[in-house]
């Protein structure tokens, strides 16, 4: 006969280990079926959180002088980016599999997201997400204009490249507010420009983002003070366009995919 298991026999889930298998099976499986699990298993909900981390400038913080001077460099990527970086790590803290998702891919499927942390993935992970774009499609000695089937797309839709800026400028010098300024992809392959509030994303609405600046004050007022159209302006002259090439055709190939 086998022996009676013991109060202390450590194979066994206590009450507590029970309840948090069972919470953590039922997040997974309702992210599971919200698409965002990506075949991850239900019990791993209960494992550590991965942690989303802030990545290093791609060049050195006072290489975009004089458009974009240091002490902003300093301030907006060491600060304000870091800050949405734990925001959105604090707010994943109890949905670990939504943690182990790339930011974009959440922000994809924001309306799948649980209500209780929407609003803050929405906020932080849009702040992660659209500065992690931002220090990419920047270099120093950059600007001019694009070339290749980018350039030929701008002209296509706006009539040519300075009227493309133009626009995009508008947008950016009318957003009320904090905000950005994008040109998007959507389905169908069309290109536009257009502007969010605060940290929203055109990743949340269906469209790819191809490129984006951002007009919240930290991003230029030591510099520019409240002149907004200035920094506009003088942000074209460290557009990395290759990078941004390189976007608009990842973008087309996920849309064809």
């Amino acid at each position: 006969m086998q022996d009676a298991q013991q109060p202390n026999d450590l194979s066994a889930p206590s009450p507590l280990e029970r309840r948090t298998l069972l919470r953590g099976a039922a997040v997974g499986a309702a992210l599971a079926g919200s698409g965002l699990a990506f075949g991850a298993r239900a019990q791993d909900a209960a494992a550590a959180p991965k942690l989303h981390t802030l990545a290093d400038l791609p060049y050195a913080v006072d290489a975009l002088e004089p458009v974009i001077g240091k002490r902003i460099m300093e301030l907006h990527h060491g600060k304000h980016h870091a800050a949405y970086v734990k925001g959105l790590n604090t707010a994943l803290e109890k949905y670990p599999m939504l943690a182990a998702q790339d930011v974009e891919t959440v922000l994809r499927n924001l309306e799948r997201v649980p209500e209780d942390v929407r609003t803050a993935v929405r906020n932080h992970g849009g702040g992660h997400a659209n500065h992690t774009m931002f220090w990419q499609i920047m270099a120093p000695k950059a600007g001019g204009a694009p070339t290749g089937e980018l350039a030929d797309a701008l002209t296509s839709t706006f009539g040519d490249f300075a009227r493309f800026q133009e626009a995009f400028n508008k947008a950016g010098a009318g957003q009320f507010g904090s905000g950005w300024v994008w040109l998007t992809l959507a389905q169908g392959g069309k290109l536009a420009v257009e502007s969010t509030a605060n940290q929203d994303t055109p990743l949340s609405l269906g469209r790819e983002v191809i490129m984006g600046n951002d007009v919240w004050e930290h991003a230029y007022y030591l510099t520019y003070e409240n002149r907004r159209a200035d920094y506009l302006t003088a942000w074209w002259k460290v557009v990395n366009w290759p990078a941004v090439t390189a976007r608009y055709a990842a973008a087309k190939a996920r849309m064809k995919g």
